[in-house]
């Protein structure tokens, strides 16, 4: 892209290693404001640690992540915080509170920045359960005596909770059956665009991928290898991609037995 007008989020050299695992090596991706990116990769390579990076949770060694024109690397931790406010998250196993209601899961962070009452934070968790397609009675639940597939939209409507602007995914389905997969896609590219959100999804499905991306950016040996619209996935032209979307065993990616999901 020729000018920062049409970057939302714009990732440049990024490195991070622990010890000797060098993780990312060099991750260059750019981001349109209001667009879906799919961030894909063998398991173990760095998918959820991009990122936790591009949401301030990690610091590079190395590089930048630039949103709205603002450095979050170069930030002090407090001035990060508030400049990563615009986002919502929604983490892999969707990390609820076992001690607090649904309702309160999902106001957590609007209890915590804004003078609200418990009855105002309740009426808007109510609010998001409504749009995740989960009806009000469950805000007084505990995540216990949800199922996997409730959890994982509790989840969601805690990540929409604050109306964001950029919403970052990590596995969004992951564990989820075939029908209950496709049902949480839906409610992902709803809400975005209800919201208008510019989104970044990590996942390792390729029919959710398929779902809900408008871009693909494929991460191999801490790079990202192939970047492209969804409706050209299947003619990459990249043989590392293309095994990989095709689920193949065989071909330049190697995976051995007991490496780590």
């Amino acid at each position: 892209m020729s000018s920062t007008e049409k970057t939302k989020i714009a990732v440049s050299g990024v490195v991070k290693s622990y010890g000797d695992n060098h993780v990312l090596t060099g991750i260059d991706l750019d981001i349109r404001p209001g667009e879906s990116m799919v961030i894909i990769g063998p398991s173990a390579c760095g998918k959820t640690l991009l990122l936790k990076t591009m949401i301030g949770l990690v610091t590079p060694d190395r590089g930048s992540v630039v949103i709205d024109g603002e450095d979050i690397v170069a930030l002090s931790a407090g001035r990060r915080e508030d400049a990563m406010a615009r986002a919502g998250m929604q983490f892999q196993q969707s990390a609820l509170f076992d001690s607090l209601t649904v309702w309160e899961n999902i106001s957590f962070r609007l209890t915590q920045t804004r003078d609200l009452t418990k009855a105002e934070a309740r009426d808007i968790a109510v609010e998001k359960l409504g749009h995740v397609g989960l009806a009000p009675d469950v805000a007084d639940l505990r995540p216990v005596e949800l199922s996997g597939g409730m959890q994982k939209r509790v989840g969601l409507a805690r990540a929409i909770a604050d109306d964001p602007d950029i919403l970052f995914l990590d596995e969004p389905t992951a564990g989820l059956d075939p029908i209950m997969t496709g049902i949480v896609n839906q409610l992902i590219v709803r809400n975005a665009k209800q919201l208008g959100a510019t989104t970044i999804s990590v996942t390792s499905n390729m029919e959710g991928a398929r779902a809900i991306a408008d871009r693909i950016a494929m991460i191999y040996d801490g790079r990202i290898i192939w970047c492209g619209p969804v409706a050209d996935i299947d003619r990459s032209g990249n043989e590392y991609f293309d095994q990989f979307i095709h689920r193949r065993a065989t071909g330049p990616i190697r995976m051995t037995v007991g490496d780590r999901a």
